[in-house]
């Protein structure tokens, strides 16, 4: 079986310590500079069914991240390690309700947001890392609910969405 050469995440370290230094993040950084996405997970958890799940999303400016809602139970915490983002929270036909930029050693370099909300987050600088946690078990099928009032990810709409939501 042949690796794949655009993987949508980084394996998840082995050991049960993981140090987040520079270096774990550097690889992230190196692999969201290839990807066709422009972003990459790394997961710290060990399994998709850990009831814990932590990881870096690295990602560079223009990546485009589907606005989506968690489950009402599926809170979500999201931290700004290096660079910056402008996180979106949407209402329920699609505007735009919060906006705001959280940054690495700024005033404001996180969110927690409980479950059911809609949201999306664009990195304004290149090389952006952020540190997400949510509850498991991960379920590819039932982790998010994509916005259908937004464009999907590699539409031929989707550039020219999130260039109208960063600019405000």
């Amino acid at each position: 079986m042949s690796e794949n050469p655009h993987p949508m995440a980084l394996p998840a370290p082995e050991t049960p310590l993981t140090r987040i230094d520079q270096a774990l993040l550097l690889s992230g950084v190196e692999a969201s500079r290839k990807s066709p996405r422009g972003r990459i997970i790394r997961p710290l958890h060990k399994q998709g069914g850990d009831l814990l799940q932590r990881m870096l999303n690295t990602l560079q400016p223009g990546s485009y991240i589907r606005p989506h809602r968690h489950a009402d139970h599926r809170a979500e915490s999201i931290v700004v390690l290096a660079g910056s983002i402008r996180y979106f929270a949407f209402d329920d036909a699609g505007e735009v309700a919060e906006t705001f930029v959280l940054a690495a050693g700024a005033d404001e370099v996180g969110i927690d947001t409980d479950g059911g909300i809609w949201h999306s987050f664009a990195a304004l600088e290149a090389d952006t890392v952020v540190f997400e946690v949510k509850p498991g078990p991960y379920d590819a099928a039932t982790d998010k609910e994509f916005a259908r009032w937004a464009p999907e990810e590699n539409s031929p709409e989707a550039d020219a969405y999130l260039a109208r939501l960063v600019v405000g």
